[in-house]
């Protein structure tokens, strides 16, 4: 077993350039500004970069986000849990980087882990970027198609920027619309300042007459790229901004050489349930589904989400904590 430096880490990576965006060094570092501490681990040709959070009395809970990275996790399983131990872990979370038709469980080594309630969204649409502009246009839902090209009549230009500042505003007039919540401002400043450096994010805009209408940021690693954050706001939506920026986004992502543009998180349930109830549904994610269901992508669901308990009282205690907290 070896505990990584982030240069080591990211050497790792290199001979594994489609990992997730949520193994890469960066989103170690991001989350580490935010409550977590990354722990990176290597046992021959796999990886994993863990993520911990303090909690009361020196215990902690551990989550590997879209890992391992590499094959052999059978290896490298039992130096996970040593180091869990060591860091006093209540439970471990591991969400890997597999869909429902790869499935990965029990078989591949996660011994004592059972099924659990997923971090990340277990359902997505991938849209693919096989072909040129045209081509993703003529794969979307007509009304979508029409939405993008009404928008470029009507005047919407699309740019990309710095203005996290900006971005943030927009996400407060979106979060206080739709009712959902938001990061801070300098979560999503400290994300680009870590990701865009590297070619790997961009924040686009869409504005009219030099007001910001839609925004999004978008992250890419190997090839694919995931549309994380978004934010619209109330003015000019006749306009369509929130489609054009997107199609952009679409074009930014392709000319990084990516091959899926991952629209992340949709309500989960299967798609005749989806196509069925989309039209009335405005709770939850059914009103991005909505909107992400037009650009013409795949519906995917995650093979899962597996918990590995240490600490079986204490973790009782932190679920109930949790869904009363969720709830309120």
């Amino acid at each position: 077993m070896a505990i990584l430096d982030i240069a080591q880490w990211e050497r790792f990576l290199a001979n594994h350039p489609d990992a997730h965006v949520l193994q890469t060094a960066a989103w170690g570092e991001l989350k580490s500004g935010f409550g977590w501490r990354p722990v990176r681990v290597q046992a021959g040709a796999c990886g994993a970069q863990i993520l911990f959070r303090q909690l009361p009395l020196g215990f902690t809970v551990g989550y590997i986000p879209k890992g391992p990275v590499g094959r052999g996790w059978q290896a490298l399983w039992p130096e996970v849990l040593t180091i869990c131990r060591q860091q006093r872990a209540i439970f471990l979370k591991i969400e890997p980087d597999s869909w429902n038709e790869q499935p990965f469980g029990a078989s591949d080594g996660l011994t004592g882990a059972i099924p659990a309630d997923p971090i990340q969204p277990r359902r997505t649409v991938e849209v693919s970027l096989d072909g040129n502009p045209e081509d993703w246009l003529a794969r979307m839902k007509p009304k979508t198609r029409y939405n993008v090209r009404l928008a470029e009549k009507k005047e919407v230009v699309v740019s990309e920027n710095a203005d996290v500042a900006g971005f943030y505003r927009l996400m407060q007039e979106t979060g206080d619309r739709d009712q959902f919540g938001v990061h801070s401002q300098a979560y999503y400043q400290r994300a680009y300042d870590l990701f865009a450096p590297q070619g790997a994010c961009t924040l686009l805009t869409a504005e009219y007459d030099g007001k910001p209408l839609a925004s999004v940021m978008v992250f890419t690693q190997g090839s694919r790229a995931w549309y994380f954050y978004g934010a619209s706001g109330n003015d000019e939506r006749n306009r369509m901004p929130a489609y054009l920026v997107q199609f952009e986004a679409l074009r930014w992502a392709a000319a990084r050489g990516c091959q899926v543009y991952d629209l992340w998180g949709i309500p989960d349930v299967d798609e005749e349930a989806l196509e069925a109830q989309f039209a009335g549904r405005e709770d939850g994610l059914w009103g991005v589904y909505r909107f992400k269901r037009g650009f013409g992508g795949v519906v995917r669901r995650s093979s899962g989400s597996w918990d590995k308990i240490f600490q079986p009282m204490l973790y009782k205690a932190y679920q109930l904590y949790s869904r009363r907290r969720g709830g309120e």
